[in-house]
C-alpha cells in the first residue's frame, strides 16, 4: 500500500487546499469503519488517509512532508503520530474542517525548528561535537513571555472563563457532532491581554539568533536526523519549547566509501608485488596499517582489517576496512626490464608480442 499521502488521497502535490479537502471527504464517506461495518481493511486505509489529510491541511505540516517526506514529519507536534489519539473530537473536527478541534487550552508548545549540518566524513565516522546557528524565536525578555506590557497580566478571559475552548455542535451524516473549537476572544488561550507588550505585540517571543552545540555520535549517516528535545522555538506566551532537528549531510572521501558499517577502498599494487607477495602500506583513517599481499594475488581479491570501519551507532564495536586490490600492468618498459619479461615469458612458455609492431608496420617494412 502507498505511503505517498498524495497518492492516498488521489491529488497532485500542487493541489489546492480545498481539492485536498473534498478527495478526503469523498473517501472518508466510503471507508468510515460505521460504513463497513467495522471492517479492519477499511478501518486500516481510512486511518492512513485520515492521517494523509491531517499532515496535508495543514500549512507548516505540509511544508515538512514536501521538504523531507514522512521522515521529516518526525516530532511534528499535535496529529503527526496517531491521528486518533486526541479522541473522537479531533477526527470530526479533521472530517468537516473546523479547524482546531480539540486544542488543549492555556500554554502551547513552541515550533520545531529543523536545520541541515554538513558533516566532513571522518566527522560523521568518529563523531564530533558541532555549534550550530539560526535565526528563531525566543522568550521575549521585556515581558518574560507573558505578552503583556511591563508591570501589567495577561487576565482571563470572560469569553471562555478560562478553558481556551468553546462547544459547537453539528449535524453529519453520521448523526449529531459535539466538537470543541478554540475561543475566538482569547484564541485558545485561556487570557486576554489588554496592553500588549511593545516589543513582541504580545505575543510572548520574538525572532533573534540562537546557537545550540550538537553532539554527533559516532557512525551516523547520510540523512540520519538528530533531536535536542527543547532547543527548537520558544512557545507563544509560555508553554513547552519546541525541539531541533539537526539533518546531517555528510561529505564524500577521497579514498574511502562507506557501505553499511564497513568502509572500502581500492589498493593498487605492481604485477611483480602481486605475483611474489608484498608487505604493503595501507592508509585507513586511524592512521596507516601494514597488510601482507600474498603471492599470486589477482585484481578483485578483497582484504580486511577488522575493526578499521564505522563504529555500530547503536551497538559496539566497528565494521571493517575491505581493500579491494587492483593488480597494475606496467604501460612502459625499459630494454632491460623488457628483456626480463620476455625471459619470463618464455621460461613460463606464454607466447608474447614481438614488440616489432603490428601487421600494417609488418607490411610496410616488407615494402620499404
Amino acid at each position: 500500500m502507498t505511503t505517498d499521502y498524495y497518492d492516498l488521497l488521489g491529488v497532485g502535490r500542487s493541489a489546492s487546499d480545498d481539492e485536498i479537502k473534498r478527495a478526503y471527504r469523498k473517501l472518508a464517506r466510503t471507508l468510515h469503519p460505521d460504513a463497513n461495518g467495522g471492517d479492519p481493511d477499511s478501518e486500516a486505509r481510512f486511518k492512513e488517509v485520515t492521517l494523509a489529510y491531517e499532515t496535508l491541511r495543514d500549512p507548516e505540516r505540509r511544508r515538512r512532508y514536501d521538504t523531507f517526506g514522512p521522515e521529516g514529519m518526525r516530532g511534528a507536534g499535535a496529529g503527526g503520530g496517531d491521528v486518533f489519539g486526541g479522541g473522537l473530537g479531533d477526527l470530526f473536527d479533521a472530517f468537516f474542517g473546523s479547524g482546531g478541534g480539540g486544542r488543549q487550552a492555556g500554554p502551547r508548545r513552541g515550533e520545531d525548528v529543523e536545520i541541515v549540518l554538513d558533516l566532513r566524513f571522518e566527522e560523521a565516522v568518529f563523531g564530533v561535537e558541532r555549534s550550530v546557528t539560526w535565526r528563531g524565536l525566543v522568550t521575549c525578555p521585556t515581558c518574560s513571555g507573558s505578552g503583556a506590557r511591563p508591570g501589567t497580566t495577561p487576565t482571563t478571559c470572560p469569553e471562555c472563563r478560562g478553558s481556551g475552548q468553546a462547544r459547537r455542535v453539528r449535524q453529519s451524516i453520521l448523526g449529531q457532532v459535539v466538537t470543541t473549537v478554540p475561543c475566538t476572544r482569547c484564541h485558545g488561550y485561556g487570557e486576554v491581554v489588554a496592553s500588549p507588550c511593545p516589543d513582541c505585540r504580545g505575543d510572548g517571543r520574538r525572532q533573534e539568533d540562537r546557537s545550540q552545540t550538537v553532539q554527533i555520535p559516532p557512525g551516523v549517516d547520510e540523512g540520519t536526523t538528530l533531536r535536542v528535545s527543547g532547543a527548537g522555538s520558544a512557545p507563544p506566551r509560555g508553554g513547552v519549547p519546541g525541539d531541533l532537528y539537526v539533518h546531517l549531510r555528510v561529505a564524500r572521501h577521497d579514498r574511502f566509501v562507506r557501505s553499511g558499517s564497513d568502509l572500502v577502498t581500492q589498493l593498487h599494487v605492481a604485477f611483480t608485488q602481486a605475483a611474489l607477495g608484498a608487505s604493503l602500506a595501507v592508509e585507513t583513517l586511524d592512521g596507516t596499517e601494514t597488510i601482507e599481499l600474498a603471492a599470486g594475488t589477482q585484481t578483485g581479491k578483497v582484504l580486511k582489517i577488522r575493526g578499521r570501519g564505522v563504529p555500530h551507532v547503536r551497538g559496539r564495536g566497528r565494521g571493517d576496512l575491505q581493500i579491494e586490490i587492483v593488480v597494475d600492468t606496467p604501460t612502459s618498459l625499459d630494454k632491460d626490464q623488457e628483456r626480463l619479461v620476455r625471459e619470463l615469458a618464455r621460461a613460463r612458455g606464454e607466447e608474447v608480442s614481438s614488440g616489432e609492431g603490428g601487421l600494417f608496420s609488418r607490411i610496410r617494412s616488407s615494402l620499404g
